[in-house]
Protein backbone atom coordinates (compact mmCIF):
# COMPACT_ATOMS: atom_id res chain seq x y z
CA UNK A 1 0.00 0.00 0.00
CA UNK A 2 1.06 3.58 -0.69
CA UNK A 3 -0.13 6.90 0.65
CA UNK A 4 0.22 10.16 -1.23
CA UNK A 5 0.27 13.20 1.04
CA UNK A 6 -0.34 16.46 -0.80
CA UNK A 7 -0.14 19.89 0.86
CA UNK A 8 -3.20 22.02 0.05
CA UNK A 9 -2.38 25.19 -1.92
CA UNK A 10 1.11 24.83 -0.47
CA UNK A 11 2.63 28.27 -1.07
CA UNK A 12 -0.50 29.99 0.18
CA UNK A 13 -0.63 27.66 3.19
CA UNK A 14 2.99 28.53 4.08
CA UNK A 15 2.11 32.22 4.11
CA UNK A 16 -0.99 31.60 6.22
CA UNK A 17 1.01 29.76 8.89
CA UNK A 18 2.65 33.08 9.79
CA UNK A 19 -0.40 35.25 9.03
CA UNK A 20 -3.38 33.44 10.62
CA UNK A 21 -5.60 36.44 9.90
CA UNK A 22 -5.60 35.30 6.25
CA UNK A 23 -7.54 32.10 7.00
CA UNK A 24 -10.77 32.23 5.02
CA UNK A 25 -9.59 35.18 2.92
CA UNK A 26 -8.55 35.03 -0.76
CA UNK A 27 -4.75 34.79 -1.12
CA UNK A 28 -2.48 34.33 -4.15
CA UNK A 29 1.26 33.82 -4.56
CA UNK A 30 3.14 35.08 -7.61
CA UNK A 31 5.94 33.47 -9.59
CA UNK A 32 9.51 34.71 -9.81
CA UNK A 33 9.67 38.36 -10.82
CA UNK A 34 6.02 38.79 -9.77
CA UNK A 35 5.03 37.50 -13.19
CA UNK A 36 1.93 35.34 -12.78
CA UNK A 37 -0.26 33.52 -10.26
CA UNK A 38 1.19 30.15 -9.24
CA UNK A 39 -0.70 29.37 -6.02
CA UNK A 40 -4.27 30.32 -5.10
CA UNK A 41 -6.35 29.77 -2.00
CA UNK A 42 -9.72 28.10 -2.44
CA UNK A 43 -11.33 31.50 -1.94
CA UNK A 44 -9.26 32.99 -4.78
CA UNK A 45 -10.14 30.07 -7.03
CA UNK A 46 -13.83 30.65 -6.31
CA UNK A 47 -13.39 34.26 -7.47
CA UNK A 48 -12.23 32.98 -10.87
CA UNK A 49 -8.48 33.64 -10.68
CA UNK A 50 -6.72 31.15 -12.96
CA UNK A 51 -3.45 29.31 -12.51
CA UNK A 52 -0.75 31.09 -14.53
CA UNK A 53 -2.81 34.26 -14.99
CA UNK A 54 -0.46 37.25 -15.55
CA UNK A 55 -0.29 39.47 -12.50
CA UNK A 56 -0.39 42.73 -14.45
CA UNK A 57 -3.70 41.68 -16.02
CA UNK A 58 -5.19 40.36 -12.79
CA UNK A 59 -4.09 43.32 -10.63
CA UNK A 60 -7.33 45.38 -10.93
CA UNK A 61 -9.51 42.39 -10.02
CA UNK A 62 -7.19 41.42 -7.17
CA UNK A 63 -7.58 44.89 -5.70
CA UNK A 64 -11.34 44.87 -6.33
CA UNK A 65 -11.83 41.68 -4.31
CA UNK A 66 -9.29 42.54 -1.61
CA UNK A 67 -7.05 39.57 -2.43
CA UNK A 68 -3.83 39.36 -0.41
CA UNK A 69 -0.88 39.05 -2.80
CA UNK A 70 2.54 37.57 -1.96
CA UNK A 71 5.73 37.33 -4.00
CA UNK A 72 7.20 33.83 -4.06
CA UNK A 73 9.43 33.08 -1.07
CA UNK A 74 11.14 29.82 -1.98
CA UNK A 75 13.49 29.89 1.00
CA UNK A 76 10.46 29.73 3.29
CA UNK A 77 8.59 27.18 1.18
CA UNK A 78 11.60 24.87 0.94
CA UNK A 79 12.13 24.89 4.69
CA UNK A 80 8.43 24.27 5.38
CA UNK A 81 8.51 21.37 2.91
CA UNK A 82 11.49 19.91 4.79
CA UNK A 83 9.53 20.12 8.05
CA UNK A 84 6.53 18.36 6.53
CA UNK A 85 8.71 15.52 5.25
CA UNK A 86 10.34 15.14 8.66
CA UNK A 87 6.90 14.65 10.22
CA UNK A 88 5.88 12.18 7.50
CA UNK A 89 9.04 10.12 8.06
CA UNK A 90 7.73 9.11 11.49
CA UNK A 91 4.68 7.43 9.93
CA UNK A 92 6.25 5.09 7.37
CA UNK A 93 9.37 3.05 6.72
CA UNK A 94 10.01 4.93 3.48
CA UNK A 95 9.23 8.40 2.14
CA UNK A 96 9.59 9.40 -1.51
CA UNK A 97 9.61 13.17 -2.04
CA UNK A 98 7.72 13.63 -5.30
CA UNK A 99 7.70 17.44 -5.33
CA UNK A 100 7.97 20.35 -2.91
CA UNK A 101 4.37 19.76 -1.78
CA UNK A 102 3.86 16.02 -2.36
CA UNK A 103 5.35 12.85 -0.91
CA UNK A 104 4.60 9.14 -1.18
CA UNK A 105 4.69 6.99 1.95
CA UNK A 106 5.41 3.26 1.83
CA UNK A 107 2.63 1.59 3.81
CA UNK A 108 3.79 -1.97 3.12
CA UNK A 109 2.78 -4.11 6.08
CA UNK A 110 1.31 -1.10 7.85
CA UNK A 111 -1.99 -2.92 8.37
CA UNK A 112 -0.22 -5.02 11.02
CA UNK A 113 0.48 -1.90 13.10
CA UNK A 114 -2.52 0.17 12.03
CA UNK A 115 -5.42 -2.05 10.95
CA UNK A 116 -7.58 1.02 10.23
CA UNK A 117 -5.64 2.80 7.47
CA UNK A 118 -8.34 5.45 7.12
CA UNK A 119 -7.85 6.48 10.75
CA UNK A 120 -4.08 6.27 10.30
CA UNK A 121 -4.27 8.65 7.34
CA UNK A 122 -6.33 11.05 9.45
CA UNK A 123 -3.63 10.89 12.12
CA UNK A 124 -1.01 11.78 9.48
CA UNK A 125 -3.04 14.84 8.49
CA UNK A 126 -3.56 15.90 12.10
CA UNK A 127 0.11 15.54 13.04
CA UNK A 128 1.35 17.50 10.01
CA UNK A 129 -1.16 20.27 10.74
CA UNK A 130 -0.23 20.35 14.42
CA UNK A 131 3.54 20.41 13.95
CA UNK A 132 3.84 22.54 10.79
CA UNK A 133 0.51 24.33 10.37
CA UNK A 134 0.16 22.99 6.81
CA UNK A 135 -3.19 21.41 5.76
CA UNK A 136 -2.92 18.24 3.68
CA UNK A 137 -4.96 15.58 1.91
CA UNK A 138 -4.09 11.89 1.97
CA UNK A 139 -4.86 9.25 -0.63
CA UNK A 140 -4.16 5.58 0.18
CA UNK A 141 -4.17 2.75 -2.35
CA UNK A 142 -2.17 -0.33 -3.44
CA UNK A 143 -0.33 1.52 -6.24
CA UNK A 144 1.06 5.01 -6.79
CA UNK A 145 -1.34 5.68 -9.66
CA UNK A 146 -4.37 4.74 -7.57
CA UNK A 147 -2.98 6.70 -4.60
CA UNK A 148 -2.85 9.75 -6.87
CA UNK A 149 -6.49 9.17 -7.76
CA UNK A 150 -7.41 8.74 -4.09
CA UNK A 151 -5.61 11.97 -3.22
CA UNK A 152 -7.51 13.83 -5.94
CA UNK A 153 -10.77 12.58 -4.45
CA UNK A 154 -9.63 13.57 -0.96
CA UNK A 155 -9.29 17.19 -2.08
CA UNK A 156 -12.99 17.48 -2.87
CA UNK A 157 -15.23 19.32 -0.47
CA UNK A 158 -17.34 17.13 1.76
CA UNK A 159 -14.63 14.54 2.36
CA UNK A 160 -12.60 14.06 5.51
CA UNK A 161 -9.40 14.79 3.59
CA UNK A 162 -8.50 11.09 3.52
CA UNK A 163 -9.64 8.57 0.89
CA UNK A 164 -8.82 4.84 1.01
CA UNK A 165 -9.05 2.72 -2.14
CA UNK A 166 -8.11 -0.68 -0.73
CA UNK A 167 -10.45 -2.98 -2.67
CA UNK A 168 -11.14 -3.49 -6.38
CA UNK A 169 -14.72 -2.35 -5.89
CA UNK A 170 -13.60 0.95 -4.35
CA UNK A 171 -10.98 1.82 -6.94
CA UNK A 172 -13.24 0.76 -9.81
CA UNK A 173 -15.92 3.12 -8.50
CA UNK A 174 -13.33 5.90 -8.24
CA UNK A 175 -12.07 5.22 -11.77
CA UNK A 176 -15.62 5.39 -13.09
CA UNK A 177 -15.90 8.96 -11.75
CA UNK A 178 -12.46 10.06 -12.98
CA UNK A 179 -11.98 11.55 -16.44
CA UNK A 180 -9.35 9.76 -18.48
CA UNK A 181 -7.17 12.89 -18.75
CA UNK A 182 -7.01 13.11 -14.94
CA UNK A 183 -5.36 9.68 -14.59
CA UNK A 184 -1.72 9.99 -13.55
CA UNK A 185 0.43 8.80 -16.46
CA UNK A 186 -2.01 9.80 -19.22
CA UNK A 187 -0.39 12.83 -20.83
CA UNK A 188 -2.07 15.45 -22.97
CA UNK A 189 -1.26 13.68 -26.25
CA UNK A 190 -2.54 10.28 -25.09
CA UNK A 191 -5.62 11.90 -23.52
CA UNK A 192 -6.54 13.46 -26.86
CA UNK A 193 -6.08 10.11 -28.58
CA UNK A 194 -8.23 8.28 -26.01
CA UNK A 195 -11.02 10.87 -26.13
CA UNK A 196 -11.12 10.60 -29.92
CA UNK A 197 -11.73 6.86 -29.40
CA UNK A 198 -14.56 7.64 -26.93
CA UNK A 199 -12.55 6.36 -23.96
CA UNK A 200 -13.56 9.06 -21.49
CA UNK A 201 -13.13 7.61 -17.98
CA UNK A 202 -10.46 5.85 -15.99
CA UNK A 203 -12.73 2.81 -15.73
CA UNK A 204 -13.07 2.60 -19.51
CA UNK A 205 -9.29 2.76 -19.82
CA UNK A 206 -8.78 0.03 -17.21
CA UNK A 207 -11.35 -2.18 -18.96
CA UNK A 208 -9.24 -2.35 -22.12
CA UNK A 209 -6.96 -5.37 -22.63
CA UNK A 210 -3.43 -5.05 -21.29
CA UNK A 211 -2.02 -5.74 -24.75
CA UNK A 212 -4.02 -2.79 -26.17
CA UNK A 213 -2.43 -0.32 -23.76
CA UNK A 214 1.00 -1.75 -24.49
CA UNK A 215 0.44 -1.29 -28.21
CA UNK A 216 -1.20 2.16 -28.19
CA UNK A 217 0.15 3.92 -25.07
CA UNK A 218 3.91 3.73 -25.29
CA UNK A 219 4.76 0.05 -24.98
CA UNK A 220 5.92 -0.90 -21.49
CA UNK A 221 4.73 2.47 -20.16
CA UNK A 222 1.14 1.63 -21.14
CA UNK A 223 1.50 -1.87 -19.74
CA UNK A 224 2.67 -0.48 -16.39
CA UNK A 225 -0.26 1.93 -16.36
CA UNK A 226 -2.71 -0.94 -16.93
CA UNK A 227 -1.21 -2.96 -14.09
CA UNK A 228 -1.19 0.03 -11.75
CA UNK A 229 -4.89 0.60 -12.47
CA UNK A 230 -5.55 -3.05 -11.54
CA UNK A 231 -3.78 -2.82 -8.20
CA UNK A 232 -0.35 -4.21 -9.13
CA UNK A 233 2.42 -1.83 -8.05
CA UNK A 234 5.14 -1.63 -10.67
CA UNK A 235 6.44 1.96 -10.63
CA UNK A 236 9.90 2.60 -9.23
CA UNK A 237 10.29 3.54 -5.58
CA UNK A 238 12.84 6.33 -4.97
CA UNK A 239 13.05 6.99 -1.23
CA UNK A 240 14.21 10.34 0.05
CA UNK A 241 17.85 10.67 1.02
CA UNK A 242 18.98 12.44 4.17
CA UNK A 243 22.01 14.65 4.66
CA UNK A 244 24.43 14.70 7.58
CA UNK A 245 22.17 17.07 9.52
CA UNK A 246 19.26 14.65 9.26
CA UNK A 247 17.41 16.78 6.72
CA UNK A 248 15.67 15.27 3.67
CA UNK A 249 17.11 15.93 0.27
CA UNK A 250 14.70 16.82 -2.51
CA UNK A 251 15.23 13.65 -4.52
CA UNK A 252 17.30 10.55 -4.89
CA UNK A 253 20.68 11.79 -6.10
CA UNK A 254 21.26 8.73 -8.26
CA UNK A 255 18.13 9.56 -10.27
CA UNK A 256 18.99 13.23 -10.81
CA UNK A 257 20.14 14.06 -14.34
CA UNK A 258 20.77 17.79 -14.06
CA UNK A 259 20.81 20.75 -11.68
CA UNK A 260 19.50 24.09 -12.89
CA UNK A 261 19.37 27.61 -11.51
CA UNK A 262 17.63 30.20 -13.70
CA UNK A 263 16.06 33.58 -12.99
CA UNK A 264 14.28 36.35 -14.85
CA UNK A 265 15.72 39.80 -14.26
CA UNK A 266 13.72 42.60 -12.68
CA UNK A 267 14.73 44.77 -15.62
CA UNK A 268 16.73 44.03 -18.81
CA UNK A 269 20.50 43.85 -18.36
CA UNK A 270 23.25 44.57 -20.88
CA UNK A 271 26.23 45.49 -18.68
CA UNK A 272 28.93 42.77 -18.65
CA UNK A 273 29.53 43.11 -14.89
CA UNK A 274 25.85 42.62 -14.01
CA UNK A 275 25.52 39.59 -16.28
CA UNK A 276 28.72 38.05 -14.91
CA UNK A 277 27.51 38.62 -11.35
CA UNK A 278 24.20 36.93 -12.10
CA UNK A 279 25.74 33.92 -13.85
CA UNK A 280 28.35 33.49 -11.08
CA UNK A 281 25.58 33.58 -8.47
CA UNK A 282 23.56 30.95 -10.31
CA UNK A 283 26.62 28.73 -10.76
CA UNK A 284 27.36 28.93 -7.03
CA UNK A 285 23.79 27.96 -6.10
CA UNK A 286 23.84 25.02 -8.49
CA UNK A 287 27.25 23.89 -7.22
CA UNK A 288 25.98 23.98 -3.64
CA UNK A 289 23.09 21.73 -4.61
CA UNK A 290 25.51 19.34 -6.32
CA UNK A 291 27.56 18.99 -3.15
CA UNK A 292 24.43 18.46 -1.07
CA UNK A 293 23.57 15.49 -3.27
CA UNK A 294 27.12 14.14 -3.44
CA UNK A 295 27.40 14.74 -7.18
CA UNK A 296 29.75 16.35 -9.65
CA UNK A 297 29.12 17.77 -13.14
CA UNK A 298 31.34 17.90 -16.22
CA UNK A 299 28.97 19.84 -18.50
CA UNK A 300 28.14 23.49 -17.78
CA UNK A 301 25.46 25.11 -19.93
CA UNK A 302 24.93 28.86 -19.73
CA UNK A 303 21.54 30.26 -20.73
CA UNK A 304 20.78 33.84 -21.80
CA UNK A 305 17.34 35.01 -22.82
CA UNK A 306 16.22 38.10 -24.71
CA UNK A 307 12.70 39.52 -24.98
CA UNK A 308 10.58 36.66 -26.30
CA UNK A 309 7.92 39.12 -27.44
CA UNK A 310 10.29 41.31 -29.48
CA UNK A 311 9.03 41.92 -33.06
CA UNK A 312 12.44 41.09 -34.56
CA UNK A 313 11.71 37.35 -34.46
CA UNK A 314 14.30 34.61 -34.10
CA UNK A 315 15.08 32.57 -31.00
CA UNK A 316 14.91 34.34 -27.65
CA UNK A 317 16.92 31.74 -25.70
CA UNK A 318 20.62 31.19 -26.38
CA UNK A 319 22.92 28.60 -24.82
CA UNK A 320 26.61 27.74 -24.69
CA UNK A 321 28.02 24.50 -23.30
CA UNK A 322 31.45 24.14 -21.68
CA UNK A 323 32.87 20.64 -21.10
CA UNK A 324 35.12 20.06 -18.10
CA UNK A 325 37.87 17.42 -18.15
CA UNK A 326 36.41 15.75 -15.06
CA UNK A 327 33.22 16.04 -13.08
CA UNK A 328 33.41 18.51 -10.21
CA UNK A 329 31.27 20.28 -7.62
CA UNK A 330 33.87 22.97 -6.97
CA UNK A 331 32.19 26.38 -7.06
CA UNK A 332 35.21 28.22 -8.44
CA UNK A 333 35.77 25.76 -11.30
CA UNK A 334 32.11 25.64 -12.26
CA UNK A 335 31.90 29.44 -12.08
CA UNK A 336 34.97 29.79 -14.28
CA UNK A 337 33.38 27.49 -16.88
CA UNK A 338 30.08 29.38 -16.67
CA UNK A 339 31.83 32.71 -17.27
CA UNK A 340 33.54 31.20 -20.32
CA UNK A 341 30.13 30.27 -21.68
CA UNK A 342 28.83 33.74 -20.92
CA UNK A 343 31.72 35.32 -22.85
CA UNK A 344 30.77 33.24 -25.90
CA UNK A 345 27.10 34.17 -25.70
CA UNK A 346 26.99 37.82 -24.75
CA UNK A 347 26.53 40.24 -27.59
CA UNK A 348 27.54 43.86 -26.79
CA UNK A 349 24.57 46.18 -26.56
CA UNK A 350 22.01 43.37 -26.36
CA UNK A 351 19.59 43.56 -23.45
CA UNK A 352 18.99 40.23 -21.69
CA UNK A 353 15.86 39.47 -19.70
CA UNK A 354 16.91 36.23 -18.01
CA UNK A 355 19.90 33.97 -17.43
CA UNK A 356 20.70 30.62 -15.94
CA UNK A 357 23.21 27.83 -15.41
CA UNK A 358 22.49 24.15 -16.04
CA UNK A 359 24.87 21.49 -14.75
CA UNK A 360 24.65 18.06 -16.38
CA UNK A 361 26.74 14.99 -17.03
CA UNK A 362 26.35 14.23 -13.34
CA UNK A 363 28.44 11.61 -11.59
CA UNK A 364 28.70 10.44 -8.03
CA UNK A 365 31.56 11.97 -6.06
CA UNK A 366 34.44 9.51 -6.10
CA UNK A 367 33.02 7.60 -9.09
CA UNK A 368 34.32 9.82 -11.90
CA UNK A 369 34.12 8.31 -15.38
CA UNK A 370 37.55 8.28 -17.08
CA UNK A 371 38.03 8.92 -20.78
CA UNK A 372 39.06 6.03 -23.00
CA UNK A 373 41.70 7.96 -24.95
CA UNK A 374 42.26 11.07 -22.84
CA UNK A 375 44.91 11.08 -20.12
CA UNK A 376 43.59 10.82 -16.59
CA UNK A 377 42.90 14.19 -14.99
CA UNK A 378 45.07 15.26 -12.12
CA UNK A 379 43.57 14.28 -8.77
CA UNK A 380 41.69 17.02 -6.96
CA UNK A 381 43.73 18.28 -4.00
CA UNK A 382 42.00 17.45 -0.71
CA UNK A 383 42.28 21.12 0.23
CA UNK A 384 39.72 21.99 -2.48
CA UNK A 385 37.11 19.63 -1.02
CA UNK A 386 37.87 20.98 2.44
CA UNK A 387 37.45 24.53 1.15
CA UNK A 388 34.03 23.75 -0.35
CA UNK A 389 32.93 22.03 2.88
CA UNK A 390 33.99 25.12 4.85
CA UNK A 391 32.16 27.37 2.40
CA UNK A 392 28.94 25.38 2.82
CA UNK A 393 29.30 25.33 6.59
CA UNK A 394 29.77 29.10 6.80
CA UNK A 395 26.82 29.79 4.51
CA UNK A 396 24.69 27.38 6.51
CA UNK A 397 25.64 29.02 9.78
CA UNK A 398 25.56 32.69 8.75
CA UNK A 399 23.06 32.66 5.90
CA UNK A 400 23.12 31.80 2.21
CA UNK A 401 25.65 33.85 0.23
CA UNK A 402 27.40 35.01 3.41
CA UNK A 403 30.63 33.89 1.70
CA UNK A 404 30.84 34.24 -2.09
CA UNK A 405 33.32 34.51 -4.89
CA UNK A 406 34.24 38.12 -5.62
CA UNK A 407 32.78 37.97 -9.14
CA UNK A 408 29.35 37.23 -7.65
CA UNK A 409 29.35 40.54 -5.75
CA UNK A 410 31.33 42.78 -8.12
CA UNK A 411 28.48 45.04 -9.18
CA UNK A 412 26.41 44.89 -6.01
CA UNK A 413 26.26 48.01 -3.82
CA UNK A 414 26.76 47.24 -0.16
CA UNK A 415 23.51 46.29 1.55
CA UNK A 416 21.42 46.58 -1.61
CA UNK A 417 20.05 43.90 -3.96
CA UNK A 418 21.93 43.40 -7.24
CA UNK A 419 20.85 45.28 -10.34
CA UNK A 420 19.60 42.07 -11.96
CA UNK A 421 17.45 40.97 -8.99
CA UNK A 422 13.89 40.09 -9.90
CA UNK A 423 10.87 42.01 -8.71
CA UNK A 424 9.50 40.84 -5.36
CA UNK A 425 7.36 43.70 -4.12
CA UNK A 426 5.17 41.51 -1.89
CA UNK A 427 7.66 39.02 -0.41
CA UNK A 428 7.21 37.94 3.19
CA UNK A 429 10.20 37.47 5.53
CA UNK A 430 12.21 34.27 5.82
CA UNK A 431 10.48 33.42 9.07
CA UNK A 432 12.21 30.08 9.69
CA UNK A 433 15.72 30.47 8.28
CA UNK A 434 16.79 34.06 9.04
CA UNK A 435 17.20 35.76 12.40
CA UNK A 436 16.27 39.09 10.79
CA UNK A 437 13.02 37.58 9.50
CA UNK A 438 12.11 35.71 12.68
CA UNK A 439 8.36 35.67 13.20
CA UNK A 440 7.14 38.16 15.77
CA UNK A 441 3.74 38.25 17.38
CA UNK A 442 2.04 41.61 16.92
Amino acid sequence: MFALVDCNNFYVSCERVFAPRLEGRPVVVLSNNDGCLISRSDEAKALGFAMGEPHHLARPRLAQHGVQVFSSNYGLYGDMSRRVVQVLSSFAAGVEVYSIDEAFLDFSGMHLLAPDLLAYGAEVRARVRQQTGIPTCVGIAPTKTLAKLANRLARKQGTSGVVLLDTPARWQAALAEASVESIWGVGRRYARKLLEMNITTGAALAALPEAWLRRHLGGVVGQRLWRELHGHACLDWNPAEWDEAGEPLAANGAARHSVTCTRSFGRPQHEPAALAEAVATFAAKAAEKLRRHGLGAHLVTVILGTDRFAPTGGPSTHTACVTLPAATADTSRLTQAALQGLARLRQPGTAYHRAGVLLSGLERTGEVQLGLFEPAAAPVPPQRAQLMATLDRLNSQFGRAAVQLAVATAGKPSGRPPAWAGRAAYRSPLYTTSWEGLWQLS
